[in-house]
């Protein structure tokens, strides 16, 4: 993410705080511009960007874009697809300017708080009439003071996908539970001659994961909300999350030139694990499709186990951090961008969940889960005793950058554990 965008004030002046209609307005950069149509003419253009440049939604998105627009022949979808990083940059960008484009992915939390504050972003609460068909906790990072301002298509929680085989070949037989036994299990799979983790560097946030969770193992999940609250993470439990992710990084489990290596590139995080060349992840309910795309399906041998607990620490085992994926509309959008994301999202819930990428956001789809990876991860999501937001999403755009950066640093042997929490909190009172 960029710095802070501009003042709220500066927001509103660029925005023009129109109101959800047909009338489409504001220019949407790369994305496509949505100028004024004649009434008369009937046409409806929108701009839709999105992440899905990897399988499944590289194909998928187009397939139902295709499908909404065949449908609808009077309605054009100017698609943009840019990987994660990028589209953060870019919209960004955009968002600086007031000229968000009319369909765009969010991830809710404090980023989609700031453009909603800045009067960017449409209410969807009134015209989102089939919002109770979708389940509670995929709705939660969109809503403010009881309003909603985007739509869910996937929800889930990070986690470590791990090689069966590997483990065996480490004399493993089972996933550990707690974080001594995963330090214990990193150094069996190093003994063995097999690399503990994969891990993309270079792009920050697949390690912001680990102090997130290690934060919450021990702080406890209340901690954060207390920290993010009084601006301050200098807390003896945050220090001792930063000391615990040092303890892993002094092992040195990471796959060589992992500082450089990206997540979906090839050779990077998902293409090392996929191909058998790293023993685990941390990473969301997407990591399959991704290490399938970008390196090999390891289909039997993959399985998935929760973050440990630390011993001592306040945090519960069935405490998770995850997030998913939604579409939020600029203000002003067309009405018939809602349309298209009812229809992305409830009429075609069996296709999202077939392409095997995405989990259920519709109340009961989860009976059409038939592998047994992503079962584990809707089970344990549904028996989570609480949530909490990846943290580059929840916190304002400075703070979440800050908290990437930071543990970057660390992983990178550049920061401390004290280091991290002062320029966590220097971020966030300056945010």
């Amino acid at each position: 993410m960029a710095s802070t965008p501009p003042s709220r004030r500066s927001f509103l002046a660029l925005s023009g705080l129109t109101v959800l209609s047909a009338s489409l307005t504001a220019a949407c950069g790369d994305g496509g511009s949505s100028g004024q149509v004649p009434a008369a003419d009937g046409k409806v253009a929108f701009a839709w960007w999105n992440i899905a440049t990897t399988e499944p939604g590289r194909s998928l998105f187009p397939q139902l874009s295709t499908a909404f627009t065949a449908a609808h022949p009077n309605i054009t979808i100017k698609t943009t697809s840019l990987e994660n990083e990028a589209f953060k940059s870019k919209l960004a960008a955009v968002t600086s300017s007031g000229r968000l484009p009319d369909v765009f992915q969010t991830w809710g939390g404090g980023v989609l708080r700031q453009q909603v504050d800045a009067g960017l972003v449409e209410d969807l609460t009134e015209a989102f009439g089939w919002a109770s068909d979708l389940t509670p906790v995929s709705l939660q990072p969109y809503q403010f003071e009881g309003r909603t301002y985007a739509v869910p298509y996937d929800v889930g929680m990070v986690g470590f996908w791990y090689n069966k085989r590997l483990f065996a070949k480490a004399g493993i037989t089972a996933p550990p539970v707690t974080w001594a036994e995963f330090l214990g299990d990193v150094r069996r799979l190093k003994a063995a001659g097999v690399t503990p983790i994969a891990l993309a560097g270079k792009e920050k946030w697949p390690g912001h994961f680990y102090w997130a969770y290690l934060a919450m193992r021990v702080a406890g999940l209340p901690a954060l909300g207390r920290a993010a609250a009084a601006k301050d993470f200098t807390g003896a439990g945050f220090v001792r999350a930063g000391s615990h992710l040092k303890e892993l990084v002094d092992l040195q489990p990471f796959q060589p030139g992992f500082l450089g290596a990206g997540y979906s590139t090839p050779g990077g995080q998902a293409a090392t694990m996929g191909n058998g060349k790293a023993a685990m992840e941390l990473m969301g309910q997407w990591a399959p499709s991704v290490q399938k795309d970008a390196g090999a399906d390891l289909g039997a041998d993959l399985g998935f186990f929760p973050f440990p607990t630390v011993d001592g620490g306040a945090g519960q085992a069935t405490e998770v951090l995850g997030g998913g994926g939604g579409f939020a509309l600029r203000k002003g959008a067309p009405k018939e961008a809602l349309d298209f994301l009812r229809f992305f999202v409830l009429e075609n819930q069996s296709r999202l969940l077939a392409s095997e990428g995405y989990l259920p956001v519709v109340k009961g789809a989860e009976s059409g889960l038939t592998n047994a990876n992503r079962r584990a991860v809707a089970d344990t999501l549904a028996r989570a005793t609480g949530f909490q937001l990846f943290l580059d999403q929840a916190y304002p755009p400075a703070v979440g950058q800050e908290v990437n950066d930071s543990v970057a640093g660390l992983i990178a042997g550049e920061r401390s554990p004290e280091q991290v929490t002062r320029s966590i909190s220097a971020a966030a009172k300056g945010a």
